[in-house]
């Protein structure tokens, strides 16, 4: 493959994730190692950045801003939900000459990766030379064609260390059932997260996921029995569980960029359910946004991952390699160790991994060890070992 000289292009895509900066210094990193990438730029709020001429020159961070940057939260550049329309990708290719953008690289979910795809083919087509690698990040780990995404492991940690606490707290005061609302639109994986430490939690704990059916009377029927066999109780929802009629148990009637629907709410649903069909008390919580943006819970494995499939990408593109998502590896036996390889686009682009259902137990209301064996090594160490309330005498 024949060398090719000229600038490098990042932008974000998606909700941001507590090490998307990371993935980001790596890819800067990578760069500023090689002949090939003159200057390096960053779009200002993802394509809508590209679509505006609006980059930044990412020379302005030194070693010390980079270093940084792997303990900042969000996207110190911006990201967006904008879906790319036909008559945009002119646009795009345009900024791309203007500013000889020879790499580009975008860091986002599957819907990303549709547009990184693009992107791709639309050069080809244009006959303009350009390498495009895709750099995976999504805290749902919905995509497609690797073990995790970048971003889930703390999402994780910190659904685990929530859920953890929020237990306590109910045993503690067991007046009420505490319903705990995580994200996730279609995919459980956080939500399965928040049972990691099920086993040590000092009252009962029932998760609910959107891969299964939400059954209204199942689910008033499942409190009520598991508060009556063991005072305080605590429930965890994902956003996005749904009816047998495909309708949002939090339904905002919103829908983002992607047309995707938004949701929302669901705890305080269920909370309020159970208040009208049940003698029980009961509560909503839903940290929300806090479940991504938090570095307090940042997980060190998923932040040096994060860095090394930007770094990758970077390197992929500059050895001649292009249309491809960085995929991460993994094996977890004898001890846990991943690697770094290529998958095309296409396969991505997308497609959504669902949690898997042999992973949910058969009263479809908590997750098998298998689940625990698959995401403790991506969460990091230094996980909760509380004291619980001792067994009456």
């Amino acid at each position: 493959m024949a060398q090719l000289k000229g600038n490098m292009l990042i932008a974000h895509g998606g909700g941001p994730t507590p090490v998307i900066n990371s993935s980001l210094r790596g890819a800067i990193e990578a760069a500023r190692e090689v002949g090939e990438i003159e200057t390096i730029y960053g779009a200002r709020f993802g394509v809508e950045g590209v679509l505006g001429d609006e980059l930044i020159d990412l020379a302005l961070w030194n070693a010390t801003d980079l270093e940084r940057l792997s303990f900042t939260p969000a996207s110190a550049i911006g990201s967006c939900r904008r879906k790319l329309g036909d008559s945009d990708y002119p646009r795009v290719l345009a900024c791309f000459e203007k500013f000889n953008i020879r790499y580009f690289f975008y860091n986002g979910g599957n819907d990303s990766m549709d547009t990184c795809y693009k992107i791709h083919k639309l050069a080809q087509a244009a006959g303009y030379d350009l390498r495009v690698i895709g750099i995976p990040k999504t805290i749902d780990n919905d995509l497609a064609e690797t073990d995790h995404s970048p971003g889930y492991g703390s999402a994780a940690r910190y659904a685990a260390m929530s859920a953890a606490e929020l237990a306590m707290d109910a045993a503690a005061l067991p007046i009420h059932v505490v319903v705990l609302e995580a994200m996730g639109r279609n995919a459980g994986w956080i939500t399965a997260a928040a049972a990691l430490f099920a086993d040590k939690m000092p009252c009962n704990h029932l998760v609910y996921l959107p891969e299964l059916v939400f059954d209204r009377a199942r689910f008033l029927a499942d409190v009520q029995e598991a508060f009556d066999r063991r005072r305080g109780l605590l429930v965890t929802v994902s956003e996005g569980i749904k009816d047998a009629n495909g309708k949002l148990i939090g339904d905002t009637g919103i829908k983002d960029g992607f047309g995707h629907p938004i949701a929302g709410g669901a705890a305080q649903s269920l909370a309020s359910l159970i208040l009208a069909e049940t003698d029980l008390k009961a509560r909503a919580e839903k940290p929300g946004l806090l479940g991504r943006v938090s570095i307090a819970h940042q997980s060190p494995i998923d932040r040096d991952e994060a860095y090394q499939v930007g770094a990758f990408a970077v390197k992929s593109a500059v050895g001649g390699e292009s249309g491809f998502m960085v995929s991460i590896q993994a094996q977890r036996t004898p001890a846990y160790h991943s690697e770094m390889r290529l998958v095309p686009l296409e396969k991505v682009a997308n497609a959504e991994k669902c949690f898997p259902l042999e992973w949910i137990n058969e009263g479809g209301n908590g997750i098998k060890s298998a689940f625990r064996d698959y995401c403790l090594p991506l969460i990091g160490a230094n996980c909760p070992d509380f004291i619980s309330l001792p067994t009456q005498v």
